[in-house]
């Protein structure tokens, strides 16, 4: 293990939100070259990180940090590994490609500045997450992808489609995160660690525990949400509502893979079970085939691929469940090889859409002249996700079948469901990349040309990395592949694959995967006409239950509000009572912690006061009787304002003038306040209420009066408790410097909480303000939003 130098990876870790802070002022000045410029942050940080590459290599660990929270023990601190520092390379190396992209495919775009803001936000929150070694910043970082995604995909919020999947996604990721916070919590407090470098040191403390399964499902929550799994996968399509520079980003090197990061990061503790070598490879091998077989139904380019990402994370989730040493390596190799090929082929559908107009794979054919640079890049990832050599794919496709292949039927299960997913996705492919190239040139698309460099520069980048990744696989396995899968199965993992395929059962599986892809590419209008029909007749699925999920949430939300909150104040106040009421007797009910009450007329202590305390407790209850029967609301007031005066002097006879002081000004403020609001209003009293409802007004105010009596002489029957007295006696001087007991508890010992108490009565007073303000266009407001309004018309 070797210590970093925190300022700098601090430095580096912070530099994408500098960044973005700086991006829209940069844009405005450059226009869409500012591209090249916020591409160097990006270099920065790939380089960064590049020099960790012979420690990692040689199996050691960097970390580094400040102490964050030191009274929790909670560090702002890194841990970079083999896992780790595979996913920091690609995601800013991927990220500068990125960046220049989206100068070129938003040139002009009226808020390209804004866009550079939020990719790199989304770039630094996934750097984070990904380098975080506290389990606080490992959940601040995830949950700022989300938040961060949320904008990318809404980026052109004036269309309700970007709107709605920018939704689905941040309530789908955003509440698989609660999943992964209270995951995280579980583990803190079984095991006492709240470091991941720590807790991978630990053995298997959560694997024996009891809450071994709580956990499970918990840390599941959040990575199946976060990574598309089955049944949650129908966020991820929808999210090509975004640009797609956002697209090619989300789906090759960030957020969708978190998920899968988060369950190659827990699996040395998580794994080993029966219940994790179960449940991932059953979720994941069906989220592999449902992925393709809904990619095949599609013709928008980048549903296609979109869909395949599905599959393919379905197949990581599926290699990292098997648990393996050579599943292990497998979904490493597929991992690296998907983030080359899917972003390059991403981007290559945007040049297509860009420079064609259109993105429908049955409109575009022809383009292979026009676009040359654009077609080799394509066919190049295609060639690489089709599992063929010289590309890094073939290698990943030949290791997944030398991991997975066995004779029990639980490894066949699993190879056949391999076969079919690799073999469409073979199919998906092979139609991104030769489909709008060749055949006869739609008239339509007579003026589409190779785009600028800035378009097709990513796409060869990557498609070029493929290749040389493939042809020198020493180099990659010596400091990506075997760092990178020793990380993830807790120990050192030998990794050698090349060109040279592993000769037998996996050669033979690939040569059978080939044939099936090459048959059903050449049926693929017909598997999508089945799949069309399939579909319909399924009818319902995940995406409209989640809309009609949304829709009963706000339907229950509204009707719950309006039995809450009628706009009637009697009904508040009576609810408000009860609760009250039910809050005080119900814990001395159950638990027996009744008082016991006095017995007359020895335990009323009346003949020990004094002839003019009683007098002032009979003016107390004269104005108690008072604001009974008074005529007027003015009357009321001011004899209520006659037993507080009272309560008052009681105060300051029995020891506390500072309280009766308080209790002075509170009532002289109330009767004034109340009678100036009292003269915009009738004073006659008009009370309309039944018969019935008053004697229910009566029941209430009778047991709250009880219950308040019976809490007060539960209290006064405890034994008085010096603690507290003590203590501000003895620090109020010495440590607060004021002689005032109760002043010094409000400013110093309560200051947050007296801050606190204000900011309610201000905002409350601002809520009653606006409610005034706002009281003749209520009814209006109401309509305007009511669910129910749509199904009534």
């Amino acid at each position: 293990m070797v210590s970093d130098t925190p300022s700098t990876t601090l430095f580096v870790l912070l530099l994408p939100f500098i960044a973005a802070l700086i991006a829209p002022a940069l844009t405005r000045r450059l226009g869409h070259n500012a591209a090249w410029v916020l591409a160097l942050v990006p270099v920065t940080i790939f380089w960064h990180f590049a020099t960790f590459l012979p420690e990692i290599s040689r199996g050691e660990v960097v970390t580094g940090g400040f102490q964050w929270i030191p009274a929790f023990q909670v560090n702002f601190s890194w841990f970079i590994d083999g896992l780790s520092l595979t996913f920091a390379l690609l995601i800013s190396g991927i990220g500068v490609l990125i960046v220049l992209y989206s100068g070129g495919y938003l040139k002009g775009h009226a808020h390209l500045g804004r866009f550079f803001s939020f990719i790199l936000m989304f770039m630094g929150s996934m750097l984070g997450l990904v380098a975080s070694d506290s389990f606080l910043m490992f959940f601040v970082f995830w949950e700022l992808t989300s938040i961060t995604s949320f904008l990318l995909i809404g980026f052109d919020h004036k269309r309700e489609a970007s709107r709605r999947a920018a939704l689905q996604a941040l309530v789908v990721t955003g509440g698989g995160g609660l999943f992964l916070l209270a995951g995280l919590l579980m583990i803190w407090n079984i095991t006492g660690i709240s470091e991941l470098s720590l807790l991978l040191l630990s053995g298997s403390p959560l694997a024996d525990s009891p809450f071994y399964i709580a956990v499970f499902v918990l840390v599941l929550g959040g990575a199946f949400t976060k990574s598309a799994q089955f049944p949650l996968h129908f966020w991820l399509p929808n999210a090509m509502e975004a640009p797609t520079p956002v697209s090619a980003y989300l789906h090759s090197a960030t957020m969708v893979k978190a998920g899968v990061y988060l369950l190659m990061r827990l699996n040395p503790v998580l794994g080993d079970t029966v219940a994790w070598e179960t449940v991932l490879p059953i979720f994941g091998g069906t989220t592999l085939i449902v992925g393709t077989l809904l990619a095949i139904r599609q013709t928008d380019l980048k549903l296609m691929l979109a869909y395949t990402t599905v599959s393919s994370l379905g197949l990581l989730v599926m290699l990292t469940g098997f648990g393996t040493e050579k599943a292990i390596a497998a979904a490493v190799l597929y991992l690296v090889a998907h983030s080359m090929f899917k972003g390059a082929l991403f981007m290559v559908a945007g040049c297509i859409d860009h420079e064609a107009g259109t993105r429908d794979v049955t409109k575009l054919g022809g383009l292979m002249a026009a676009m040359p640079i654009t077609f080799a890049a394509a066919l190049a990832s295609a060639v690489s996700m089709a599992g063929l050599p010289p590309f890094f794919g073939f290698l990943a496709k030949e290791e997944i079948y030398y991991g997975l292949w066995g004779v029990d039927a639980w490894p066949l299960l699993l190879t056949l469901v391999a076969i079919v997913g690799n073999g469409l996705m073979f199919v998906i492919g092979f139609a991104v990349a030769l489909k709008p190239f060749f055949g006869q040139k739609k008239p339509e698309l007579s003026h589409a040309h190779e785009g600028p460099v800035l378009l097709w520069l990513g796409p060869a980048v990557l498609a070029l990395a493929s290749l040389f990744t493939a042809l020198f696989s020493g180099v990659s396995h010596e400091f990506i592949s075997i760092p990178m899968a020793s990380a993830v199965q807790g120990e050192p993992v030998s990794v050698y694959i090349s060109l040279i395929p592993h000769i037998g059962m996996p050669l033979l599986l690939s040569g059978v995967t080939v044939a099936f892809g090459i048959v059903a590419y050449l049926n693929v209008d017909r598997l999508r006409a089945v799949m069309a029909r399939l579909l319909v007749a399924i009818g319902w699925g995940p995406d409209r239950g989640f809309d009609q999920f949304i829709r009963g949430l706000v339907l229950a939300s509204f009707s719950i509000t309006k039995v809450a909150q009628p706009g009637r104040m009697e009904i508040y106040m009576r609810v408000t009572f009860i609760l009250v009421i039910i809050a005080i007797l119900a814990p001395m009910i159950f638990f027996g912690e009744l008082p016991a009450l006095p017995t007359w007329p020895s335990d009323p202590p009346f003949y020990e006061l004094a002839v003019y305390e009683l007098a002032i407790m009979a003016i107390a209850a004269v104005g108690l009787v008072a604001v009974i029967y008074a005529n007027n609301r003015l009357t009321a007031i001011v004899s209520l304002g006659i037993q507080g005066f009272a309560v008052a002097l009681l105060f300051m006879l029995f020891g506390a003038p500072d309280l009766s002081f308080t209790q002075f000004m509170v009532e002289t403020l109330s009767v004034v306040i109340l009678a100036l609001a009292m003269t915009r209003l009738k004073l006659t009293p008009a009370d309309h209420r039944p018969v019935g409802r008053r004697y229910l007004d009566m029941t209430i105010a009778c047991f709250g009066a009880g219950a308040f009596m019976l809490m007060l002489l539960k209290v006064t029957q405890q034994p008085f408790d010096l603690t507290l007295s003590e203590f501000f006696t003895t620090y109020s001087l010495s440590v607060a410097y004021g002689a005032n007991i109760v002043n010094v508890i409000l400013v110093d010992f309560r200051g947050t909480d007296t801050w606190g108490e204000i900011g309610v009565v201000m905002v409350a007073g601002l809520a009653i303000l606006s409610l005034i303000r706002i009281n003749k266009r209520r009814a209006a407001y109401i309509a305007a939003n009511d669910p129910y309004q749509e199904e009534r018309e």
